[in-house]
């Protein structure tokens, strides 16, 4: 059993949060279910793992996951972030395991590798993987970006490494979910963009200097052909299509309907 409290932001997640729990039950020696009130068994099946289950109102996950650093009574040092439809390799649970017991003075976080499956299937191409980020963290050495949408756990001070193994993001729910969530993603996304806070990273305030539109085509393109996005199958073609031109269309059109409701 590790020294370790893991944060889990939780919502109706009975079709995940088991495979979560069972992941973690018998290593992380602390786990916290930061719920906004689920209406399914989320909260029966946690209770059945032993978890310190608190219910809080969600405003967005950047705000939860801060009110929960701050609130908590979290009594290990190192702090994991993971969601209920998330869980470690038995490598990576190893790899944290021995790292942790002679951890340099200087560093603060862990950067940890993603592995996203999509109905099934791995996406291994397209620009997809592997996609890195801080999970793992000392208690008081980081918070979550204050964003409505593509917030990020940022380090206050200290040296950040890197895991070798990956963690699995593995969401069971269906695809009628997924598209409902991502309508949802997309007007928080426009909101950032139309306040001008459109994200880190210079490839992302490139893209949104692109025409409206012809940036989701050039996009869809380079992930699915350039960057070999088709290896994944047909499960893969579903997914970029969905993920790389359907949402990334959605979102601008969002900006035109709300520019243009803004001429009236």
């Amino acid at each position: 059993m590790n020294s370790i409290s893991a944060i889990i932001l939780t919502y109706n997640e009975e079709i995940n949060i088991e495979i979560c729990l069972k992941n973690l039950k018998d290593w992380a020696n602390e786990i916290f279910i930061v719920d906004s009130f689920s209406t399914d068994k989320t909260l029966e099946i946690a209770k059945n793992y032993g978890c310190q289950i608190i219910q809080h109102e969600f405003i967005n996950q950047a705000q939860q996951f801060n009110w929960a650093l701050e609130n908590l009574d979290i009594k290990n040092d190192w702090i994991l972030r993971l969601d209920a439809d998330e869980y470690l390799t038995e490598e990576l649970k190893k790899e944290i395991s021995e790292k942790l017991e002679n951890v340099p003075s200087d560093v603060f976080g862990f950067l940890m590798k993603r592995r996203v499956y999509f109905m099934g299937k791995w996406i291994k191409h397209g620009g997809y993987y592997p996609t890195w980020i801080l999970r793992l963290f000392k208690k008081g050495k980081a918070k979550s970006e204050d964003r409505t949408m593509d917030e990020h756990i940022i380090l206050l001070e200290g040296k950040v490494e890197k895991f070798k193994n990956d963690f699995i993001d593995d969401n069971k729910k269906n695809l009628t979910y997924w598209v409902e969530k991502h309508n949802n993603y997309a007007l928080r996304e426009v909101k950032d963009i139309l306040q001008n806070d459109i994200g880190q990273g210079k490839k992302r305030k490139i893209y949104y200097k692109l025409p409206v539109f012809f940036r989701v085509f050039l996009y869809f393109v380079y992930r699915y052909f350039i960057r070999f996005g088709f290896l994944d199958g047909k499960e893969g073609l579903i997914f970029h299509f969905l993920q790389g031109f359907w949402y990334r269309f959605l979102v601008d059109a969002k900006i035109c309907e709300i520019k243009k409701s803004l001429k009236k």
